[in-house]
């Protein structure tokens, strides 16, 4: 036996050894700083610039889309992006307008007050700042562990899904028809039923767009096709007054800063926005959850979803506080960050530095920026989210799991983002429900070559001791798989060589019991009894122990019966002895 060297003194066997600093824990950013350095910088610039180029036109279009003035968009491009690079927990994750939240934005104040006027833009900016009130309080209740439930096939499902409603929203923009359907797909067939209105000079752009993006992409990193291609673009615009040709371009872009002051409204007008906060939390919370998870897992990186919490609720109040709207995850803004290089959140510093410098200074430009290019880099973006290899894991692991997904993504492209979140995490639960029902188990039997009892089934030569069943249970035991339990132990029972008297419950994999599951004890022992057989307990952990204890199971089979060890058990059994 090796000796004992050190304890734990007074710490938890999951607990580090030093607590990190209060800022470190709290403000991912602070240490994300360490060990930075002027490579990482250029890299986190450079893609900063490049979102803030794509932020700017979409921030206006979904500002448009949620019925606040073109300004609120903007606006939520600056303070709410600081506020996420300081507490969010994801490095490369952008923040900003969103077309899910700005179509909910819409349906909630719309009956409210007249759309994009002062007194809509006011009820926006205070529906944020009720977001973020809804954030803080999810934080502070801990409600982290929702994320939990969006498993692996949910994430690949929801993140295809979102790749393809982000190709099928672009369409219009790379051929210049517009489509006034509702939905990803009705939108698509619709622009595609109107090809004959296509714009060809659009066409044209668009196709060079995406060509010099792929070329681009090949050569990697060292030059920022995305950003290259915006200047480009811009040139190109004003040289050959692309918009005389219908090209569609960006537009007027309004300038100044906004100023920071708590938005007032009536009570009356705030109860009405209840709802309406928590349905846009659950939406935000569950996209920005789902696709921070999904660009870390790429880097094997983590993401704490109680910080994420904390830092979507200051990012949203931040927001309300300077005149903005209810921000959300972009995933295609993301795409382009994580693709530039990103290595941490001062991409989005660098960005909401842009964002400024330009409604500053230079306005300008902007406007002849033609929509074809940024829908090509959106495309671009987004077709790299799609992971064929991840798809391939999951049929292979799990044809469950692979349906999941499947269904998450057909979902998020006919029915919605929150809908398609809501079916996929109950399928997941009803698989790990169906999962549980039907447990692994086995009967086991003595293995010379390994020196350990295994499964009879998978070692045909395994010996068994005559008159003693040895049987495992291989998950915690509750109502939903209480009578797999009884049936598999009774049968595990009747196929054993005659007679039986002795059943050994092999309990390392129980790591707990509820009141189904006691009272199925209750009658297996009652029943083996009757039959002259006598059970044993093998293997069971402390806390189980102290289960059995409270609800009077140790009484009821005897506290002799319970044994450290399978071989103890057996041994004990064969020799028609109990000990303790």
């Amino acid at each position: 036996m090796q000796p004992f060297r050190e304890a734990y003194r007074g710490r938890g066997p999951f607990a580090s050894e030093s607590r990190p600093p209060l800022a470190t824990r709290y403000v991912p950013f602070a240490r994300s700083m360490a060990g930075y350095t002027r490579l990482r910088c250029r890299s986190d610039v450079i893609a900063g610039i490049t979102v803030a180029a794509l932020a700017l036109p979409s921030a206006m279009a979904y500002a448009e889309l949620a019925g606040a003035p073109v300004s609120a968009g903007l606006y939520a491009l600056l303070l709410p992006v600081v506020a996420f690079a300081v507490f969010g927990p994801a490095p490369r994750l952008v923040v900003g307008p969103e077309g899910t939240v700005s179509l909910l934005v819409a349906a909630s104040l719309a009956p409210l007050a007249v759309t994009g006027s002062t007194d809509y833009g006011v009820l926006a900016a205070m529906l944020s700042v009720m977001v973020g009130l809804v954030f803080l309080i999810a934080r502070a209740i801990r409600l982290g562990w929702i994320a939990d439930y969006f498993s692996q096939a949910v994430l690949v499902g929801y993140i295809t899904g979102v790749a393809v409603v982000l190709v099928l929203g672009q369409l219009g923009k790379l051929v210049g028809v517009s489509s006034d359907e509702d939905g990803a797909i009705k939108e698509a067939v619709d622009i595609v039923v109107h090809l004959d209105d296509a714009n060809p000079t659009t066409v044209a752009v668009a196709g060079l767009s995406l060509v010099l993006l792929v070329v681009l992409g090949r050569t990697g990193r060292r030059i920022p096709g995305a950003l290259l291609l915006v200047v480009l673009g811009i040139a190109a615009s004003w040289v050959l007054d692309l918009a005389s040709h219908g090209v569609a371009v960006t537009g007027p872009v309004p300038s100044g800063l906004p100023s920071v002051s708590m938005p007032r409204i009536g009570g009356s007008e705030l109860r009405d926005l209840g709802a309406a906060a928590v349905a846009i939390f659950l939406v935000s919370f569950s996209d920005s959850i789902l696709t921070a998870r999904s660009f870390a897992a790429r880097r094997h990186e983590v993401v704490d979803a109680n910080q994420e919490l904390l830092a979507m609720g200051v990012t949203q109040i931040a927001s309300g506080m300077s005149q903005g709207i209810p921000v959300g995850t972009s995933g295609s803004r993301t795409a382009v960050n994580d693709d530039m290089g990103a290595t941490s959140q001062v991409s989005g510093l660098a960005s909401a530095a842009m964002i400024a410098a330009i409604l500053l200074f230079l306005t300008g430009p902007i406007q002849y920026l033609p929509s074809a290019v940024l829908g090509a880099v959106i495309v671009f973006s987004a077709i790299k989210l799609i992971d064929p290899a991840q798809w391939h894991s999951l049929a292979l692991s799990s044809k469950t799991e692979a349906g999941i997904a499947g269904v998450t993504a057909l979902f998020v492209l006919t029915i919605g983002v929150l809908p398609a979140i809501v079916v996929a995490v109950v399928l997941s639960l009803t698989d790990v429900i169906r999962r549980a029902a039907r447990p692994a188990d086995a009967v086991l039997g003595w293995s010379d070559s390994e020196g350990r009892y295994v499964d009879v089934i998978g070692h045909p030569g395994a010996g068994i001791t005559p008159g003693v069943v040895v049987y495992r249970i291989q998950d915690r035991m509750f109502f939903a798989n209480a009578h797999f339990f009884k049936r598999r132990l009774w049968a595990a029972v009747d196929g054993a060589p005659k007679p039986v008297r002795h059943v050994v419950l092999d309990a390392s994999f129980v790591s707990d019991i509820d009141a189904s599951a006691e009272v199925a004890l209750r009658e297996v022992v009652d029943v083996l009894r009757e039959k002259g057989i006598e059970l044993h307990v093998a293997r069971a952990a402390m806390e189980l122990r102290e289960r059995f204890d409270e609800v009077g199971l140790t009484d009821l089979i005897g506290a002799d019966s319970f044994h450290g060890t399978v071989e103890a058990a057996v041994e004990q059994c064969a020799s028609g002895q109990v000990t303790e």
